[in-house]
């Protein structure tokens, strides 16, 4: 079994990386019962938690911040920039704490220190009767609690798999006790003869009569994570119209107190539910060696398929086609467990530029779109350094000051836009501002003093835009804490050149910025269309190819001369594989694979096209990176290498050229 502790702290980040979620949420929503409760159940979890593992330092620190928000739960309270501003970085000291783990002098320093002493002196503040904020007067209209010792009757019964999740019916027993006068009575009815029990299952009931002054709000927040089960609450001793229904905001009356430990966030609880039974925590690395050794088998797949070919053996060819079915599904649940939506990394932007407009003192605000698209784990994980370097800029270069953006006819509130969307075997990721734009004059004239360009040769805008991304180029005056020391974008590009993908500069002075990353859907296996250039085998990836066209001899002339071809009335440009990589072809056996490159019909001309191949992506050698158009290499049956061709990468290369020629 793998060490408690180290479960504690995994489970732990990700119910911080939620909280600092539903904390921007609720800054945007600052009357949003639901996320009110959502937050305080995140630091419930975390103080229990860590109380359990030995995380006392950590444990102690969350109750006081746990605190601050029951205030506002139980309307003493209410949330104000403020408290979000506190809860933000709070939840960073949380995550300090977190990783110093159980070492006693990381952990010492950290209570010690400063940030620790101030945030514990500005929580106590917020929680002091001076300090807190008056709730608003709908809040102070509710009915007063009765006061004095209640009598409540609690009846709850546990799923069947309840106990297999953890759940301990005798600690929740002893917590109610230490309320007050408690009374047990267990339930026998459901369980079954002892020779049809399964003891790893739960059977019992339990109705209790507790007398106690604390008030049912008090006695549910011990049930606020039985997601297992039923529950009721009822006080007994109290008239019906005691326990009104709270009026949530907008003046719809929200579910009694009794309802809420059966309430669940939608969209899962950060807290943990039931539903987290029914995953399983995996290590990374061993995901990477699932792959890797999925791999080797769809290679030694390819392989016997090339010996039942050879050998004719009907028996051998069927045994090859079930073992082809199998590892095609192999390989795509394999694939699916590691896609992973880019919600998550988008989410953890709003954060970002929240800190870099408060900083910059600009008014900026984020939009998400295509936040379930999907990519491979490796490059979601990669994925977070290179967009902050774009934000960052677009933030700090790209949108003006609310002065500037006035006098532009602007809204004040500038906007930051990541959009991310599949197309074909690629996913675009955009980070879109609608700030002033490139200044391409400054941009020309600082390549000039770099010696990047020469002066007096004519490049297209896009080419300019394209320097930006050279190591150490920066058009700032001043250096910030920001940006300014051209680092940022040239990492940029030295990640997205090593996932194989490209980035696009789009800008229109005055309107905004637009940079795109194309990045491949993943880095491991691609259905590819194998095809035949002189004595070498290429790979086009499958989601790019639209259709296959046979030429005839005519046609094959035709496009001898020119470089378009004709297919149903419409003109598509062509390239020749074998003249760009210089290959000697058969001229008589043409066929062009019609491709996708980037929303441009494109026509590949090889010389046979031998079918549909499972493709699994090996990196290039360090001699052959630089090779225009090439996205790796793959293995096929007979042990031979064939070339991956990236077909939006290998057409715009081309343009360049021409450009440049020209």
């Amino acid at each position: 079994m793998s060490n408690p502790s180290d479960t504690f702290r995994e489970e732990a980040s990700d119910i911080l990386e939620s909280l600092e979620q539903h904390l921007l949420e609720l800054e945007a929503d600052p009357t949003g019962r639901e996320l009110v409760d959502t937050v305080f159940r995140a630091l419930h979890t975390i103080k229990g938690s860590g109380e359990m593992f030995g995380y006392s330092v950590l444990a102690g620190f969350v109750h006081k911040f746990e605190n601050a928000f029951d205030m506002v739960r139980s309307g003493k309270s209410v949330v104000t920039e403020q408290l979000i501003d506190i809860s933000l970085r709070s939840r960073d000291h949380i995550a300090a704490l977190l990783d110093a783990g159980l070492d006693e002098a990381a952990t010492s320093a950290l209570a010690a220190s400063e940030t620790h002493i101030k945030l514990m002196g500005e929580i106590e503040q917020l929680t002091s009767e001076d300090g807190a904020p008056a709730p608003a007067a709908a809040a102070e209209e509710k009915k007063e609690e009765p006061t004095g010792p209640g009598e409540y009757l609690i009846k709850f019964k546990p799923d069947g798999g309840a106990l297999r999740n953890g759940m301990r019916p005798d600690l929740l027993i002893d917590e109610l006790r230490e309320l007050g006068e408690c009374e047990a009575h267990v339930i026998y009815d459901d369980v079954p003869p002892i020779e049809d029990m399964d003891p790893s299952e739960s059977y019992l009931a339990w109705e209790i009569q507790l007398t106690t002054s604390e008030t049912e709000e008090k006695i549910n927040d011990l049930f606020l994570f039985f997601d297992d089960g039923d529950i009721s609450v009822e006080r007994q001793d109290a008239p019906e119209e005691h326990a009104p229904a709270e009026e949530a905001p907008g003046g719809t009356p929200a579910k009694p107190a009794a309802a809420k430990p059966a309430q669940k966030e939608e969209g899962g609880d950060s807290s943990g539910s039931s539903a987290s039974a029914e995953s399983v925590r995996v290590q990374a690395h061993r995901l990477d060696e699932l792959m890797d050794q999925l791999g080797e088998l769809v290679i030694a797949q390819a392989r016997l398929n090339r010996i039942a070919e050879r050998l004719t053996d009907s028996v051998l060819t069927g045994a090859a086609e079930e073992i082809e079915r199998l590892v095609t599904g192999m390989r795509d649940a394999t694939l699916s467990i590691r896609m992973l939506p880019i919600s998550g990394v988008f989410s953890k932007f709003r954060r970002v530029v929240r800190d870099l407009s408060t900083e910059l003192n600009k008014n900026v605000k984020m939009i998400a779109v295509g936040g379930d698209t999907e990519l491979d784990k490796n490059i979601i994980d990669r994925l977070s350094e290179p967009l902050v370097h774009i934000i960052r800029n677009s933030i700090d270069h790209g949108i003006e000051n609310a002065d500037e953006r006035g006098e532009s006819g602007k809204s004040p509130a500038a906007t930051v836009t990541l959009m991310a969307r599949q197309t074909g075997g690629e996913v675009h990721i955009s980070v879109n501002d609608d700030g002033k734009g490139l200044n391409t004059e400054a941009i020309r004239k600082r390549a000039i003093e770099r010696g990047l360009i020469e002066e007096g040769v004519e490049h297209s805008e896009e080419s300019i835009h394209q320097l930006i991304f050279a190591p150490g180029f920066s058009t700032a005056e001043k250096l910030s804490s920001i940006s300014g020391r051209g680092v940022g974008m040239d990492a940029v590009r030295n990640f997205v050149e090593d996932l194989r993908g490209a980035v696009d500069v789009s800008s229109k002075t005055g309107e905004g910025t637009t940079i795109t990353l194309r990045l491949p859907l993943t880095l491991a296996i691609i259905d590819g269309l194998l095809v035949r250039v002189g004595d070498g085998d290429f790979v086009i990836p499958l989601a790019s190819v639209e259709e296959c066209v046979e030429l005839s001899e005519q046609e094959a002339q035709q496009e001898e001369r020119r470089s378009l071809i004709t297919i149903r009335d419409e003109l598509i440009p062509v390239l020749r594989l074998g003249r760009l990589f210089q290959f000697t072809t058969d001229e008589s056996a043409s066929r062009a694979v019609i491709v996708n490159a980037d929303g441009r019909r494109v026509g590949l001309i090889v010389d046979d096209v031998i079918g549909q191949h499972q493709t699994v992506i090996k990196s290039l050698s360090a001699y052959h990176r630089a090779v225009e158009g090439l996205a790796g290499c793959t293995i096929l049956g007979d042990g031979s290498v064939a070339l991956i061709i990236d077909p939006a990468a290998l057409v715009k290369s081309r343009e360049s050229r021409r450009r440049e020629a020209a």
